[in-house]
């Protein structure tokens, strides 16, 4: 896996494990005719190990031929390049990911990032690695966890069906890029810099030579391997001239007593006796800090750099850049005279925005559907109405927000709610409800929803929690049917505070003339209402809501009154139900059984039910034909809020009221019946249409019972 390159590509091949395309060559002149027929960048690999540095990067076709010559004609790296590796050059970032094996399960240690070049800011040429971090913001997000740890698991699963079942650790190699996680290659080994640095993050109570043990016991899953919810830095101290020739012998001095707590050193490149260190390698010396924060292990790892000294010795002062230099640099204080001010000074990290399309990407894909391939990145989305057959159609739009419930979301910590009425993400709770409350207002149309676009504006871009919010909507957008085509991402410091941020959605849907509603005309006295019960608060009224809270004397973290088993907060956030599935179909009939849909939103009943009846003609609705659930119904006696005004704020259990004849009553509920199959919604016949104009609610007085 580690020795020869070129087993270890095909057998990625063999078992469909991602990786860059590839070719195998060793004949030169073979190897030279396909650098010439190819027209993407490449790296060129020296199939054996070569120590570690027979990797080479041209950055143009001439590079490649000369790399190429270097190789398989000057025998720079002997025999280990009598066979060559000529792959596509992945763009993204670079991960480690060491795992433990017993052949069959798989413990995954965190990702680690190394630094292979000699100098600062990844200049000069490559070396076995110059230090590492870990764990990583970019193999961080449990998405990303879980891509790895299928492809390691996959590649343990292959050895194993080939008869070459792997015990130890396999040290993998990821590049991070747009379409995923690929494996750029594989070590056997437990050792370089990422091992130093993830070593330092098992728990105190994991004992390393107990998980070794299990692992040839064929009993990993048997033993505890916990890590600390900390992070470590490991910076490599090299020979003057390394990754050239350099000199050894030359004395090492360590100020031991002055070495910071949290700090350990480990020896490579050094030999000696009687307390005389001495270097005898190119690289001599691994030290490693560990912290809270990712800040404070690298400064404790520089700290104890500086307790070590030998003549020339040779070490990069800015290991783990790429995950700090964001913060450091929206932190620091410009000074344009001297350096120039540049857009992150300001608080606006275009970086943080390139992250944050490349992450999503793959989750806005998934939303694709018939009219539309949903590639973001351009300057605008596209979709073929053409495709979908509509005689004589017509376009609807829609654009709502959340509302203050993102102040609750923001307050119990969670994002994806507004997204996903199923996410077992513990961080974010924040997108279904933007596209529930633009969909849902399509359907009132009669309109069948198309695309959508979503507006995330904050003061400073917080990736994983918008990656999280993105997540959800893309997962509201599958249930509609709805491609997520694009979306605005706003970072503007100064118009909100620290960690605030506000959404806004837009979806835009379809309908045939002849179909569009209310159809008004057709609407009578003595029609039926027919209420489809809602799955809690939804996106309205919630300024009232945190006002009930905020007199209740609760927090949002406390137990929830009507549901002991989750808080406040998780309970309030309960995702807005979608009426896509199960009222589409019925929209789309011919049959026209639906007259006219009102999506009960701010406002309740008395505000939004007028809005879909003719002039002249009201309702009555029956409080005592559904029940009041038990989030209202806490509200309600909370704070003595009398029943009407509850029915001008809230949903109060009706999400969607149809409207129909009454000889088709009955017919319609067995098609909403048909199309909910789980039975997740209610129906309820709740009124009826009347000629006085306005809602008359009846029976008020069964909800105070």
């Amino acid at each position: 896996m580690e020795g020869s390159k070129a087993f270890s590509k095909d057998f990625m091949t063999k078992h469909d494990i991602p990786t860059a395309r590839y070719a195998n060559f060793s004949d030169f002149e073979l190897a030279k005719k396909h650098l010439l027929s190819i027209d993407y960048k490449v790296v060129i690999k020296a199939s054996g190990l070569a120590s570690g540095k027979g990797v080479l990067i041209p950055e143009n076709q001439q590079e490649a031929l000369e790399a190429l010559e270097t190789i398989m004609v000057k025998k720079k790296f002997g025999s280990s390049g009598d066979e060559v590796v000529i792959e596509e050059y992945l763009e993204g970032q670079e991960i480690s990911v060491l795992a433990l094996s017993d052949g069959y399960t798989v413990v995954l240690f965190p990702g680690a990032q190394d630094h292979k070049r000699i100098g600062e800011g990844d200049t000069g040429p490559n070396t076995g690695g110059m230090g590492a971090y870990a764990p990583t913001p970019i193999g961080s997000p449990e998405h990303i966890k879980s891509a790895l740890k299928s492809i390691i698991q996959k590649t343990i699963d292959g050895m194993r069906k080939d008869g070459m079942p792997f015990v130890g650790c396999l040290f993998t190699g990821f590049m991070i890029t747009e379409q995923g996680p690929k494996v750029l290659e594989y070590n056997v080994r437990f050792g370089d810099p990422e091992t130093q640095t993830v070593m330092s993050l098992l728990s105190d109570d994991t004992d390393l030579a107990e998980v070794f043990l299990a692992c040839c016991d064929r009993r990993l899953d048997s033993v505890k391997v916990d890590f600390k919810a900390s992070y470590s830095v490991t910076v490599v101290i090299a020979s003057p001239g390394y990754p050239n020739s350099y000199p050894t012998g030359l004395p090492i001095t360590i100020d031991h007593a002055a070495l910071p707590k949290n700090s350990f050193i480990y020896h490579a490149g050094t030999s000696g006796k009687d307390g005389d260190v001495r270097t005898s390698g190119g690289r001599v010396l691994s030290v490693n800090g560990t912290g809270e924060t990712l800040d404070i292990a690298a400064k404790t790892a520089y700290e104890a750099v500086a307790c070590v000294q030998f003549d020339g010795m040779t070490y990069r002062k800015d290991i783990a850049h790429r995950a700090l230099k964001p913060k450091n640099a929206s932190s620091s204080q410009p000074d344009p005279k001297k350096n120039g001010l540049t857009y992150l000074d300001s608080g606006v990290s275009i970086d943080s925005g390139n992250e944050l399309v490349t992450r999503i990407k793959p989750l806005v894909k998934a939303t694709a559907r018939l009219g539309c391939d949903s590639v973001i990145g351009g300057f605008g989305g596209l979709f073929d109405l053409k495709c979908l057959g509509y005689r004589d159609p017509v376009i609807v739009s829609g654009t709502d927000g959340v509302g203050t419930k993102l102040i609750v979301a923001q307050k119990a910590g969670k994002h994806e709610t507004l997204g996903h009425p199923n996410s077992r993400s513990k961080l974010s709770h924040t997108g279904i409800d933007l596209v529930a409350m633009s969909v849902n207002d399509l359907l009132v149309q009669g309109a069948e929803p198309l695309f959508f676009l979503d507006y995330f504006a904050c003061s400073r871009l917080n990736v994983d929690m918008a990656v999280d919010v993105v997540k959800g909507i893309a997962q509201g957008c599958q249930q509609s049917n709805c491609a997520l085509i694009g979306g605005e991402t706003a970072e503007m410091p100064g118009l909100y505070r620290q960690d605030d941020y506000d959404l806004a959605g837009f979806a835009v849907g379809v309908v045939e003339r002849s179909l569009i509603l209310p159809r008004l005309q057709e609407i009578q006295v003595d029609d039926v209402l027919i209420g489809l019960t809602s799955s809690g608060f939804h996106s309205n009224g919630f300024s009232l809501v945190r006002k009930v809270v905020e007199m209740s004397g609760l927090g949002y973290e406390s137990p929830c009154p009507w549901n002991t088993a989750q808080t406040l907060g998780v309970a309030l956030l309960e995702p807005t139900r979608l009426y896509t599935q199960q009222l589409l179909p019925i929209l789309k009939s011919e049959e026209r059984l639906v007259k006219g849909l009102s999506h009960i939103t701010g406002g309740g009943f008395l505000e939004n039910v007028p809005r879909v009846l003719p002039a002249g003609l009201g309702c009555e609705i029956d409080a005592g034909s559904f029940p009041l659930p038990a989030p209202f119904k806490w509200a309600m006696n909370q704070c003595n809020i009398a029943p009407l005004e509850m029915c001008r704020t809230f949903n109060c259990g009706i999400g969607m009221v149809l409207i129909v004849s009454k000889e088709s009553v009955s017919k319609v509920i067995s098609l909403l019946e048909a199309h909910d199959p789980k039975r997740t919604t209610g129906i309820h016949q709740i009124g009826r249409v009347t000629n006085q104009s306005g809602v008359e609610m009846k029976r008020l007085e069964s909800w105070l019972s």
